[in-house]
Parts: C-alpha cells; sequence; structure tokens
C-alpha cells in the first residue's frame, strides 16, 4: 500500500505555500538586498566567530546564504537566497533548496556560508547547473568558529560548510541534499 495520500500531499502543499510565504528573499528588492543581508551575514559572522576570517581569507571563495528558512510538518523544505563572493566581490546569485520527508514538525531560520577552500572545488561549483551538497563538504559546529583556523587540515579540505544563528522551533541544521542554483535576482 503507497504511503503516498491526499492527506500527505496536503501536508505538503500546505508545507510549501507557508515556506514561501517566510521573509527570506523571495519576490524581494533582488539583487540590492541580497547583498546587503551578504554584508549583515559576514559582519555578525567575523564579529560572532574570528577565526572565520582568517579562514575567509585563505578560501578561494565563499557562498553565503544570509537567511535560510526550513518548515517540516511529515514533509518539508527549506528554501534561501544568498551570494558567491570572490575574493571581497559578488560573482554570482544562488538559491538553495532541500526538500525532506519522515518524522519531522517545526521551523527554523539559519545562515550558512560554505567556503571553498580549493580553486578545483570552486570551479565545479561555478561550473555545475546545479550543485548538490555531497560527501566532500565538511561541517563545522558554529561554536567552533571561534577556534577554527585556515591550517593545513582545513586548506586541503575542498568545501567546509558552517551552520550559525539558528532560530525557530526546530533541532539542527544540516545542509545534506541541499541544491544550490544560479538565479538572476
Amino acid at each position: 500500500m503507497s504511503s503516498f495520500t491526499r492527506r500527505n500531499f496536503a501536508l505538503g502543499l500546505g508545507a510549501a505555500t507557508g515556506l514561501a510565504a517566510c521573509g527570506n528573499g523571495i519576490g524581494s528588492g533582488g539583487a540590492e538586498q541580497i547583498d546587503a543581508r551578504v554584508q549583515s551575514t559576514l559582519n555578525f559572522l567575523y564579529s560572532t566567530y574570528p577565526g572565520t576570517a582568517d579562514l575567509a581569507a585563505q578560501s578561494s571563495g565563499m557562498l553565503v546564504m544570509p537567511v535560510v528558512t526550513e518548515l517540516g510538518l511529515v514533509l518539508g523544505g527549506s528554501y534561501g537566497r544568498g551570494a558567491l563572493l570572490v575574493g571581497e566581490s559578488v560573482v554570482d546569485y544562488y538559491s538553495a533548496a532541500a526538500a525532506s520527508a519522515g518524522l519531522q514538525l517545526g521551523a527554523q531560520q539559519y545562515s550558512h556560508v560554505l567556503f571553498f577552500m580549493t580553486d578545483d572545488a570552486l570551479m565545479e561549483f561555478r561550473r555545475s547547473p546545479g550543485w548538490v551538497v555531497g560527501a566532500d563538504v565538511e561541517y563545522v559546529i558554529s561554536n567552533e568558529g571561534e577556534i577554527l583556523r585556515a591550517e593545513t587540515t582545513t586548506v586541503r579540505t575542498p568545501v567546509i560548510a558552517m551552520v550559525f544563528a539558528q532560530a525557530g522551533l526546530r533541532v539542527g541544521a544540516t545542509l545534506d541534499g541541499t541544491k544550490y542554483t544560479r538565479i538572476i535576482p
């Protein structure tokens, strides 16, 4: 017997509608608003976790997602928009989207940054029509950000992800299965 029912479909549709209604930049002022949010997010990141400034300086590029909204009620999803920086320049804009199913209930918002530690990782990300977080990503727990340094071990890791500034009624945030797609804001 199939677990796909009209009730589950309605719950999923409700979750998607609620997610679309959240203030994460959908239908917003475009590039200027994303740029302002990215700068604010970086200011918070560097002041709260000073070691990340060194990591950013050693990276080939960073994808900054200022606000990702995640909602789950049996079926769930997340969405956010951000910018890819090379040096201090914004070179592209991206959306991040993920879907999930299973035992879940709640909503949250969080920020995350992907540090591309090698030129190859950055080029692979930029050339991909839809890059999905995979096994080559190493996570940094937000409270470790203060002591995080761009050491030999971190520089050899292709992509480092840091999730921080979580707020909401869900526990934990993961980027597994998140798809990043280049957008025109």
